[in-house]
């Protein structure tokens, strides 16, 4: 795994060492198994955007700080040039950028995701984490499974869902496809 995956897992644990909280009790609060919280604070596994999510809202800190290991500062606008932005995950078939990451106290997380085509065959990876999702569809046809309803979204189509919900997406067409994500 990359250097920036194995220093988010740093920032986790060190996270739940001033906390004083344990391995088991984190876990649980954001729905995950004792051993996919340690492979992820060890840089073993990529983290998903939903799961940093929660863990930067159950300490209190901001996602940034989790992501870069710095405080956002900007409190009047942030601008995020084209091609620019933090990378938060990159997974098999997403690509998220966070496209607010310097300013500070956000009330919502808006992220650029890039899905990668697969087999339209292919399984959906359900995920889920604490707020509300709204997604933008910017380019290409996206499938977004919420619970067991499968939509279809095509360019200039959104949604807007509980993402406590189990929920994933992928690219149909054999095209990748870019959307507008915000989480609050």
């Amino acid at each position: 795994m990359t250097d920036q995956i194995k220093a988010i897992g740093e920032r986790i644990r060190g996270l739940r060492d001033v906390f004083q909280v344990s391995v088991s009790t984190l876990a649980g609060e954001i729905g995950l198994t004792e051993n996919e919280l340690d492979a992820f604070e060890k840089g073993l596994k990529d983290i998903p955007v939903g799961i940093l999510y929660s863990i930067a809202k159950r300490f209190g800190v901001e996602l940034t700080t989790l992501l870069t290991g710095e405080e956002p500062r900007l409190r009047n606008f942030c601008l995020t040039r084209r091609d620019s932005g933090v990378t938060v995950s990159r997974r098999i078939d997403y690509q998220y950028k966070s496209l607010a990451y310097t300013f500070a106290e956000r009330k919502a997380e808006p992220f650029l995701v890039i899905v990668d085509p697969k087999d339209d065959t292919a399984p959906v990876h359900l995920n889920s984490h604490s707020g509300q999702e709204f997604n933008y569809v910017l380019s290409g046809t996206l499938l977004i499974r919420v619970d067991e309803t499968d939509l279809v979204l095509h360019e200039g189509d959104s949604l807007f869902y509980n993402a406590a919900i189990p929920h994933g997406m992928k690219a149909l067409e054999g095209k990748s496809a870019r959307f507008l994500a915000c989480i609050f």
